[in-house]
């Protein structure tokens, strides 16, 4: 595993080099529970790590939750700060991710952010951040409950027959 990317602003700045191994070995365990959804991340990031670090490849600990399909970690992450428009290395968003493994808990937890209605501090996902982004996304693997949910339901959809509805 190696260290936290220095090219997100929202790391430390510290190159892989400079940091101890137990650094880059505790780096690794919060990535994999980000992977697996691991409760016992919570308490890592309400004690100081910061919830939009970023891997080698420039994804978050939000990315891997939200490819991977944690819906809970995802909103404990949200509701943390951390931001859900971060794109990785690849140009890939969180939400771009959930649509195309088809975590639709995951979706609508990006999408209508968390505590948002109780003056939460998350905000929703920018649905055409990345590219491809998630709309883009959702159009490729026809998923048009995505489309509906986002209000862009009748937009051009690759395969469709039936056209936009009328009126």
């Amino acid at each position: 595993m190696q260290a936290p990317s220095q090219t997100n602003s929202s790391t430390t700045g510290v190159s892989a080099p400079t940091l101890p191994p137990a650094a880059i070995a505790l780096a690794g365990k919060l990535f994999d529970q980000a992977r697996t959804g691991s409760p016992e991340l919570s308490a890592y990031v309400t004690a100081g790590i910061p919830p939009n670090l970023t891997n080698h490849a420039g994804d978050t600990l939000l990315m891997l939750a939200a490819y991977h399909g944690h819906a809970d970690t995802v909103a404990m992450l949200l509701s943390k700060g951390a931001d859900p428009d971060v794109l990785n290395d690849r140009g890939q968003s969180p939400a771009a991710g959930a649509v195309f493994k088809g975590h639709d808990a995951v979706v609508r937890v990006l999408y209508e952010g968390v505590g948002l209605e109780n003056g939460g501090r998350s905000k929703r996902a920018d649905i055409w951040a990345g590219q491809p982004n998630a709309v883009d996304s959702a159009r490729m693997f026809r998923k048009e409950s995505y489309l509906e949910m986002w209000g862009v339901e009748d937009a051009a959809v690759p395969g469709r027959v039936d056209g936009p509805r009328m009126g």
